[in-house]
């Protein structure tokens, strides 16, 4: 009997035995997923930074959930550009590189068909240096009006000549994630060709300004500008005086009729000359 209670305790350590195993190796199971892998950043990248090999890995992805575009070959990624920041742990996307052969810096940011323009500013232009890469600004030129009057002095305007403009970069900077305001001299900013002729032109002839505007808001704003005159005149101009009322109608007294004369009563006699006569009326 003691050898037989022995053999039953000797079966029962052994199935618990197996129990932990199998229990064990069912969670790491269900830990790591269904034993695929994706590339995910190892450490920070920068918008505009080639991938180097020791910048991602590969992390086990449940394959649920697998994002489109994910990679899980390290090689198809060595030398690939990221148009946007990705933080450690973040999956590497095809939606967040540059194509294939773009080399790094700044242009693999720029859109095909878009360019980038750097104009100066100070902290004021800047908007006091909350003008951040990521943000849309609109660009103020204040110059002369060259429609104006020659002989008129008040020949300066100020006019949006462009608007909704995205800002790439703050000095040398592109880092989109960075939201602590920073004085910078100059800004960098992602413009169609045609904009980018206009801002030269702008800034060759007067003074600009950055508008700093909400990043949703992508309402056209039309305005013709403002000039000193149009300026003084909203503060100065008195106000309008109500209109007045019309006067009543002035009425005419109406002239007494004249007196009716009698016609006068005519008398006339008969005077005998001579031969002749003839009548006379008094």
């Amino acid at each position: 009997m003691k050898a037989k209670g022995m053999g039953f305790l000797l079966v029962a350590m052994l199935a618990g035995l197996a129990a932990v195993v199998l229990g064990t190796r069912w969670l790491q199971a269900k830990s790591a997923g269904d034993g695929n892998r994706i590339a995910v950043a190892a450490v920070e990248l920068q918008l505009g930074s080639r991938i180097a090999p020791e910048a991602i890995r590969l992390v086990e992805w449940p394959s649920g959930s697998i994002p489109a575009g994910a990679f899980n070959d390290l090689a198809k990624l060595d030398g690939r550009v990221a148009i946007t920041g990705i933080q450690p742990g973040e999956p590497v996307l095809e939606s967040r590189l540059a194509p294939e052969g773009t080399k790094g810096g700044l242009s693999a940011v720029v859109p095909e068909g878009k360019r980038a323009i750097t104009v100066r500013v100070n902290d004021v232009i800047g908007v006091a240096g909350f003008t951040l890469p990521g943000n849309y600004v609109d660009i103020m030129v204040n110059t002369e009006n060259t429609g104006a009057n020659r002989n008129n002095t008040d020949q300066m305007i100020s006019k949006i000549v462009l608007e909704r403009i995205l800002v790439l970069a703050v000095a040398q900077e592109a880092n989109r994630d960075e939201t602590k305001p920073k004085v910078v001299n100059a800004v960098t900013l992602e413009v169609t060709p045609e904009q980018a002729e206009r801002l030269d032109l702008a800034r060759s002839v007067g003074n600009l300004s950055l508008v700093l505007r909400n990043q949703i808001d992508s309402n056209p704003t039309d305005t013709v500008g403002i000039t000193k005159a149009m300026l003084l005149r909203t503060f100065d101009e008195p106000p309008a005086a109500p209109p007045a009322k019309p006067a009543a109608p002035r009425r005419v007294a109406a002239k007494p009729p004249a007196p009716t004369v009698a016609p006068k009563q005519q008398v006339c006699v008969e005077v005998i000359r001579g031969v002749s006569k003839v009548n006379e009326c008094f």
